[in-house]
């Protein structure tokens, strides 16, 4: 099995674990993302999860799921309604029990492919390794904004090295993305693991850097957190503008939330 597929399954399980302390009344209570409930998130994390085993299965498999969808998308439905329309019957028990299962079947299916097998997807085709890292980076990001729902404390893993790593690949996306002139070659970024490993990239500068805790740098990236709600030391002007766009998730550009509109509630 791929790292990242295990990875994939332990931030699950770890997910899971919090939404089983949810009280009944929880699951409708409107968190800062989007006004989505904790239902909603469950909701999209399983909808994407059973398209991404139609997209295992190939082009063929995957034409009709696509084509569905993105007729949705032009009708004016938003992910959110999709996916309530999707799982209607299901109460959040059922849900839960849908996901975990599903999620647990998504992991298992790469199996031992070649990471550089390519799947189809909505946007550009990606290979396995990336395809689940992405599975990886939804699950931890959309986690985030129950933590904060409930003030639950969140422990982090090494794990979150798959999001670091999208988050620095997607450096010159990020500018293109927003058909943005590139403003120069990507800062040194140095960051301490939750372990306390250190993690580099790039030549090392005193003058275009970012330093600091890897969890709050995957938050940024993820665009749970905007830059200011962080202890990230940014120097520089490459660096500052990135930060203050920084998008490793694919899809239009979206902007960060205001400085203090994403934290625990209670």
């Amino acid at each position: 099995m791929l790292q990242v597929s295990l990875d994939f399954r332990e931030e699950v399980e770890e997910f899971h674990g919090l939404l089983q302390t949810l009280e009944p009344g929880d699951w409708e209570r409107a968190t800062d993302f989007k006004q989505w409930t904790p239902w909603d998130v469950v909701a999209h994390l399983h909808y994407f999860d059973l398209v991404s085993l139609v997209a295992l299965e190939g082009e063929e498999a995957f034409a009709a799921e696509r084509e569905a969808f993105i007729a949705a998308i032009t009708a004016g439905r938003s992910l959110r309604e999709i996916a309530r329309t999707r799982f209607a019957d299901l109460d959040a028990a059922g849900l839960l029990g849908h996901w975990q299962s599903t999620a647990h079947t998504l992991a298992d299916a790469p199996g031992q492919s070649d990471p550089k097998r390519r799947l189809p997807w909505f946007g550009p085709d990606m290979g396995v390794q990336m395809f689940m890292t992405a599975r990886y980076m939804e699950v931890w990001a959309h986690a985030q904004e129950v933590y904060d729902l409930v003030g639950a404390s969140r422990s982090h893993a090494d794990r979150i090295e798959n999001i670091a790593t999208i988050g620095m690949k997607t450096f010159g996306w990020t500018f293109a993305n927003r058909q943005l002139p590139l403003p120069g070659p990507p800062p040194y970024v140095r960051l301490a693991a939750p372990s306390g490993e250190i993690w580099q990239w790039n030549e090392p500068s005193e003058t275009e850097c970012i330093r600091g805790d890897a969890a709050d740098f995957c938050q940024v990236v993820t665009q749970v957190r905007n830059i200011a709600d962080t202890a990230l030391e940014v120097r520089g002007p490459v660096a500052t503008q990135w930060m203050s766009i920084a998008q490793c998730f694919a899809g239009v550009p979206v902007d960060p939330p205001k400085p203090g509109t994403r934290g625990p509630q209670s």
